[in-house]
């Protein structure tokens, strides 16, 4: 996907997000994200949007010393909702204003304003799930916007020890894990030759993401499922022992990724 596609999926993402909350009881609790409710939920969501598009306004060139932000929150929670589509309004402005390719800093390995756009998808997507899990409905996730969302997670993951410390043992004596989708249509996918298949080997030192064409490569463990089911495996919203997931290989292996890779 490019950046224009990644911009007009936040403004589609954040939508529906607006719809599934809107007539909701904002009280609901959210299981997938324990401790919060609705309101909760939509106010993170809101509020990433606002902080991202401060950094996009002010193309910072490296980390910032704070992450305070004029949130501008209404007055009671159930004024949560139009804020933030109110906050995605201001994102699609500022999106638009912007050379997404222009060099800036970002905690991932894509060091262009296009990562926090990118990065903006896949919260308030992810958080949308959230949403409809809650209220009992049945997430669709476009297969298109997951296998861009699996790539983007996979990608990032060795980079995000600062917030997600337990990502730091994720580590072993070169040892591999592939995620392969069982929806895959053979063109590629426009992911670097994966072909909806993603390899990722565990070293004494660290982890990460490498070029695997079209499976060649015999991996210790394999997760295999739709592109969908993976990404929300991925994110700790499908339980991967659930019928959906064909699970081969090193099980402790797995069991190690999946206590350590929280994002």
């Amino acid at each position: 996907m490019t950046p224009a596609q990644h911009a007009a999926a936040v403004a589609a993402e954040a939508a529906r997000f607006h719809a599934t909350v809107s007539a909701a009881d904002l009280a609901t609790p959210v299981p997938t994200c324990p401790g919060w409710t609705l309101a909760d939920l939509t106010q993170h969501v809101g509020s990433v949007h606002r902080w991202f598009s401060e950094l996009l306004r002010r193309r910072v060139q490296q980390p910032p010393a704070a992450r305070e932000v004029d949130l501008r929150l209404p007055e009671h929670p159930g004024g949560l909702p139009d804020w933030l589509a109110a906050g995605a309004a201001e994102a699609a402005e500022v999106f638009a204003a912007t050379d997404l390719d222009a060099p800036m800093w970002a905690w991932g390995v894509d060091q262009h304003a296009r990562f926090w756009v990118r990065r903006m998808l896949f919260e308030t997507l992810v958080h949308r799930v959230d949403a409809q899990l809650a209220l009992g409905l049945s997430p669709h996730v476009d297969r298109a916007l997951a296998l861009d969302g699996i790539d983007e997670f996979l990608t990032n993951l060795p980079f995000a020890t600062p917030f997600a410390p337990l990502t730091a043992q994720l580590r072993a004596p070169d040892r591999t894990i592939r995620f392969s989708c069982t929806d895959r249509d053979g063109d590629g996918d426009g992911l670097g030759g994966r072909g909806g298949g993603w390899l990722v080997r565990l070293r004494p030192d660290g982890f990460a993401l490498e070029a695997d064409r079209a499976g060649a490569r015999t991996a210790d463990a394999t997760v295999r499922g739709t592109a969908a089911d993976l990404l929300l495996l991925l994110y700790g919203r499908r339980e991967r022992h659930s019928d959906a997931f064909d699970r081969h290989g090193d099980m402790d292996l797995l069991d190690h990724w999946f206590a350590h890779s929280a994002f």
